[in-house]
């Protein structure tokens, strides 16, 4: 067996579907994001503009969060040098699990290395925890959720896209008394659309379900102190585990889970990913506390986040392009060809000096290839300008569909 020449092969077949991921290596800038330097791989540079950044509100630069980090890099080094049960515990650890149960009105908050590692821990564990547990789970869940329920060994049903419906159908075919879980996202980032939150949690409290909701795309987003879109919509009691990130809003880096005491101190005590990972860096962890404390009070900067997303989408409606507008800030601009998507995104950074990266298979289906713009309130008008009519010129040039332009 030739092992070189088939791992050619599958490279091979990534650059044939023209969907092979190019990394950009770019240069943040603090105080000037979403400007940044482009590192071409001639060794040249170019200023370039951020539009798929998930640092929805430029958190990643914010000075309180600078001065916290900054404070507890002086106080205690660099790393944590442990795992949370080997001395990688600390009064930044306590400080930012304290915040993020504050803001969820949560008995207690675990943080993870990343939402991610949240996810597939928790998912996987819980069936250990509640032996015959039946997890019902969306469709279109993150890839971490669907790791983590596939690794439980336990029972687990999938239900049509926020089809409600159908989520009734797979839970009246169960046994009643049997241990059920319903884990949904409340904003689905390649669409931008709301998970039905408020249905779902009606049908779990019918059933005797327990609530598992992925608000990564919403914490710091929405809601009156940025715990997602369960506050916003005054369901937040109804939840029973809430997943997040500090990565995205808040602008540094981490997961967490929010719940009950007891739930979280059964995950802490029992998943793997969690017990055998390094915590995060104090000065990490100092900088999301200072992050999330922050932005409990900043709904200025939400507001501002909201009205560019609006605009952006106004603007790109009114010439025809085909967005994906579901009332989020996510800005989706379908393709529907890899090719034509990889080249869109080469020509828009090359020419225009406009970073945005192809979303192709397998982050979202064949033939739904898309660009993803994340507007966030430091794009400033000429930003927005020069993104629509960049988009405009090479959509003409790449001669692709326009919707109907409205009158």
């Amino acid at each position: 067996m030739n092992h070189a020449e088939r791992i050619e092969a599958a490279l091979k077949r990534l650059h044939e579907e023209g969907r092979y991921r190019t990394f950009i290596e770019i240069e943040r800038r603090r105080g000037h994001f979403p400007n940044a330097v482009w590192k071409r791989p001639d060794g040249t540079e170019r200023p370039v503009t951020v539009w798929c950044g998930n640092d929805y509100l430029g958190m990643g630069q914010h000075p309180a969060v600078l001065s916290a980090m900054h404070e507890a890099l002086d106080a205690t080094g660099a790393g944590s040098g442990g795992t949370r049960n080997i001395s990688g515990t600390t009064v930044y650890h306590r400080r930012l699990e304290a915040e993020l149960a504050d803001l969820h009105r949560k008995e207690a908050a675990l943080v993870f290395t990343s939402a991610y590692i949240a996810n597939d821990a928790t998912l996987s564990t819980l069936p250990k925890l509640l032996p015959g547990l039946i997890i019902y789970s969306d469709a279109l869940n993150h890839a971490s959720m669907i790791e983590g329920i596939r690794r439980n060994g336990g029972a687990k049903r999938i239900f049509r896209h926020n089809d409600v419906a159908h989520l009734r159908e797979l839970l009246e075919a169960d046994e009643r008394d049997a241990p059920k879980l319903i884990a949904f996202e409340s904003i689905y980032s390649m669409d931008g659309d709301f998970g039905p939150v408020e249905a779902i949690c009606d049908l779990a409290e019918e059933f005797g379900a327990l609530t598992y909701v992925d608000e990564v795309h919403a914490v710091g987003m929405y809601g009156p102190r940025g715990a997602g879109v369960a506050e916003r919509d005054g369901l937040m009691g109804r939840i029973d585990i809430i997943n997040g990130t500090l990565a995205k809003a808040y602008g540094v880096h981490g997961g967490y889970i929010a719940s009950s005491e007891k739930m979280i101190d059964a995950i802490r005590s029992y998943a793997p990913g969690f017990i055998f990972t390094t915590s995060l860096p104090p000065a990490v962890a100092a900088g999301a506390a200072a992050s999330v404390k922050h932005l409990k009070t900043d709904q200025a900067l939400r507001d501002r986040q909201q009205e560019n997303a609006r605009i952006l989408k106004m603007r790109l409606k009114a010439l025809g392009l085909p967005i994906i507008d579901h009332g989020s800030h996510i800005v989706p601009v379908h393709v529907g060809d890899p090719v034509h998507c990889k080249n869109l995104s080469d020509r828009l950074l090359e020419e225009h000096g406009i970073y945005v990266q192809p979303i192709n298979f397998p982050t979202v289906p064949r033939g739904t290839e898309r660009l993803r713009f994340t507007p966030s309130p430091v794009h400033g008008p000429d930003d927005i300008d020069r993104l629509v009519r960049a988009l405009d010129t090479l959509w003409s040039r790449c001669a692709l569909n326009r919707a109907e332009l409205s009158a």
